[in-house]
């Protein structure tokens, strides 16, 4: 007889069907949960580290602007001072010590010795030799800010008790040297607003993937009670229904990088109010000037309406790339007539755009898809093609819609027996898009020019029912 304990281990038919049907299931759908997780942490790793990239980018043009304004301030007394004029030097400091900005910002001034000139907002510093100082992890501070001013201008970064707090956070500075004086001028903006921006982003993003896991792990388990009850025909069914569920996964985190775009073009357009600070003091500049008769005073409006002008093209360019308006409000058609005008401005490269009306047949996903195959084929001319000409069409066909980008440059290298639409990172993002959308890509390539080709099935034009009630091409 088999022993109680051994019978008590062996398996019905239907337990082992269960079994060979559901645990491949869980296993495919564990590897599943672990890949998107993966693919997601490494996607927003990128999106957050180009967030931090242009938010620190942004302080450090904001740095500059400062700096710059420092020196319009001076330049004419430091211009006609000999090295050792000790009433010019003095005169400068007065000058910096009275330029304040924010809650924390102000000039400071060490000479080459390392003593300390000018330093508003922390006045115990002054008159004192700071040779050898360091932060809180031995990173130098006097020494590298002279250094740098020795061999002209630079940043530095360190850790720095903040003036209206006494707190210590992360300091960017921007110094500049003044040769014939032996001192190093410079100016700092503290970071933690920026990485709490990014920890928040970060924050945002885990949340998200597990949320993400938690569905993938209920639909799991849904999956194995109706394997549990349905038996080996169900389970086939299921089997169809994960793949469903995966593509539609796959097209969930690209929504979501498309609404983080959103979110992140939002922020930047309300941090870039920071750089208007400096057209602030421009004008100030300006207004004192005026209160003197001074005739510096137009150099100084037109300084300060230019740094405008420069804050304004800023949230304008960086609005449009990450999530263009003329695409939700106008449609396609003008969005890629913007996309290519601003293209040609700043490249200098000619571009032919033409788009036949179809009064916006095209659904959202499929818009968005087409700007961002056409944003990244030409940002790949601009960086690899050295092409002097790109011709973009879009139009529709009996196909569906299509979208064409040729340029005359170099081509694209290719490996032998490589696929050329997977050859680049932005091929593939591509490809990537162009087939969540059961579309095409084909790309052509050789010596004389790329052609990029993307085609849009019928599948995603919208009925004159259904269709937006905008008034565009696209």
């Amino acid at each position: 007889m088999i022993p109680t304990a051994l019978r008590s281990l062996s398996l019905t038919y239907r337990q082992k069907v269960f079994l060979l049907a559901a645990l491949p299931l869980l296993l495919a759908v564990s590897l599943i949960a672990v890949v998107v997780a993966n693919q997601s942490r490494q996607l927003a790793a990128r999106e957050i580290a180009a967030l931090e990239a242009q938010l620190i980018e942004a302080k450090r043009d904001e740095l500059r602007n400062y700096i710059s304004i420092a020196r319009t301030a001076f330049v004419n007394i430091y211009g006609r001072a000999a090295p050792d004029d000790e009433d010019a030097k003095l005169e400068v400091t007065r000058i910096l010590s009275a330029m304040l900005y924010g809650q924390d910002g102000y000039f400071f001034v060490f000479d080459y010795d390392g003593n300390n000139l000018v330093a508003p907002r922390q006045t115990d510093l002054i008159g004192r030799n700071w040779i050898g100082l360091t932060d809180a992890n031995d990173t130098p501070i006097t020494n590298r800010l002279i250094e740098l001013a020795r061999s002209g201008s630079g940043y530095h970064s360190f850790d720095w008790p903040k003036p209206s707090t006494g707190e210590t956070a992360r300091m960017i500075v921007y110094v500049s040297g003044l040769q014939d004086w032996q001192w190093a001028v410079g100016t700092g903006i503290f970071i933690d607003d920026v990485l709490e921006t990014v920890a928040i982003a970060r924050a945002d993003v885990e949340a998200r993937i597990d949320r993400t896991t938690l569905y993938i792990m209920s639909i799991a388990i849904g999956a194995l009670m109706t394997v549990f009850l349905s038996g080996l025909i169900l389970n086939l069914s299921e089997r169809r229904l994960a793949d469903a569920k995966l593509k539609e996964l796959t097209q969930r985190v690209i929504d979501v990088q498309e609404e983080e775009r959103g979110r992140v073009a939002r922020e930047l357009h309300d941090g870039i109010s920071q750089i208007l600070v400096g057209a602030r003091y421009t004008f100030e500049l300006a207004r004192r000037h005026l209160i003197k008769n001074d005739n510096r005073a137009t150099d100084s409006m037109d300084k300060g309406i230019a740094s405008l002008g420069g804050a304004i093209q800023e949230v304008r360019r960086i609005s449009r790339d990450l999530r263009p308006g003329a695409l939700d409000d106008l449609g396609l058609g003008p969005a890629l007539k913007a996309l290519t005008d601003d293209f040609a401005a700043r490249t200098g490269i000619a571009v032919e755009f033409e788009t036949v009306v179809f009064r916006n047949r095209l659904d959202q996903n499929s818009r968005i898809a087409l700007y961002r195959i056409a944003q990244e084929a030409l940002t790949n001319i601009e960086r690899h093609a050295n092409a002097t000409a790109v011709t973009l069409t879009v139009r529709g066909t009996r196909n569906g819609a299509v979208l064409r980008i040729s340029d005359n440059g170099t081509g694209i290298p290719q490996a032998p027996g490589e696929n050329r639409a997977r050859s680049g990172l932005g091929l593939r993002n591509m490809a990537e898009r162009i087939e969540q959308l059961d579309g095409t890509l084909r790309v052509l390539s050789a010596g004389d020019g790329t052609t990029i080709e993307a085609q849009v099935p019928l599948s995603h034009m919208l009925t004159p029912e259904t269709q937006a009630p905008r008034k565009d091409s696209a």
